[in-house]
């Protein structure tokens, strides 16, 4: 059973019709969640300062109504609710018109009335009514502390109302460039327009909604289920908080580094002076004992290319440098 919005009344004239208020459609769409595609943890939205990035705490923030570039009044939410209108919960109609005369442009979203309050026999009365004449209610009401303009309109053995756009809302057909209302100006001819008169009525039907069905959701939840059966679903996990990823300072030339660590004569061995010489480029090579302790952070920096990158060559090097050491 759909969850009644409100309980008021339809008014025309010196008539009321108690009546309950309910949503005529239900959402069936595929939903789908954001997700974390290393932990499949749902991800989740901030509010932030666009100006700043940093992230708002509810209790700063305000609404603001934009009156020129960058320039606000804000309005609190007591001034929104004087100004406005009260919730009566009324649909009061203002005038009845022709069904045809709301192009579809106009319909929004819409909604059931019940009869409430022993209110059958009025309620009947005035969908009879409606249904004989032609005629739909033009009306307003207010839902949520928002006036709407709305349709009342007799389907079947329901009254429902259709929420409508107002005329500001909807696009005027001006504002687009479209063939002439009459097809002959744009060349098409009383044969052409005849053979598409017959296609319309070879294709003609009634209309049976329950015969279109929404294939992209029955596709998408069969996929579902088709993984969720052969076992490739995902769950939540941890995962190790990622390393901060050097800084781009500290991201040298790999020729550069490959040539120190060449120099370096292999792990954990004292640079030489040609080593030296190529760090401090015009700077003056200090003796090799003096330049020992300022190379330990050279040497965290590019052990690992020298032990990863180098490979043999490095190995080579490093033969050579301790021969030479042991003929010394």
């Amino acid at each position: 059973m759909a969850h009644m919005i409100w309980k008021g009344a339809i008014s025309f004239g010196l008539v009321h019709v108690p009546v309950q208020l309910y949503p005529a459609i239900k959402s069936e769409k595929v939903g789908f969640n954001l997700l974390d595609k290393r932990t499949i943890d749902p991800v989740g939205y901030r509010q932030i300062n666009k100006r700043t990035g940093k992230e708002v705490t509810r209790e700063n923030i305000v609404r603001g109504f934009e009156y020129e570039k960058d320039r606000y009044v804000v309005l609190t939410d007591e001034e929104i609710r004087a100004a406005n209108p009260e919730s009566t919960q009324t649909v009061d109609i203002l005038a009845f018109v022709d069904a045809p005369d709301i192009p579809f442009l106009y319909l929004d979203t819409p909604y059931y009335l019940t009869p409430d309050r022993k209110g059958e026999k009025v309620y009947a009365l005035l969908r009879d009514a409606m249904k004989a004449t032609g005629k739909i209610g033009v009306a307003n009401v207010v839902m949520h502390n928002k006036q709407h303009l709305a349709a009342l309109i007799p389907v079947g053995p329901m009254l429902a109302l259709n929420t409508l756009r107002w005329a500001s809302e909807v696009r005027p057909f001006d504002e687009f460039k479209v063939p002439d209302e009459n097809a002959k100006k744009t060349g098409v001819t009383a044969r052409e327009l005849d053979m598409a008169k017959k296609l319309i009525a070879d294709m003609s039907d009634t209309w049976d909604p329950s015969e279109y069905k929404d294939t992209f959701r029955d596709d998408i939840l069969a996929l579902v289920d088709k993984k969720v059966q052969a076992g490739k679903t995902e769950e939540v996990m941890d995962i190790e908080t990622p390393r901060e990823a050097p800084r781009s300072a500290d991201i040298l030339d790999l020729s550069d580094l490959l040539k120190r660590s060449l120099g370096r004569g292999g792990k954990g061995k004292p640079a030489t002076r040609a080593a030296a010489s190529d760090d401090t480029d015009d700077e003056e090579a200090a003796p090799a004992k003096r330049r020992a302790p300022a190379k330990k952070a050279a040497r965290r920096t590019t052990g690992t290319v020298a032990k990863t990158s180098a490979g043999t060559t490095a190995r080579k090097s490093t033969s050579t440098a301790a021969r030479k050491r042991r003929a010394a």
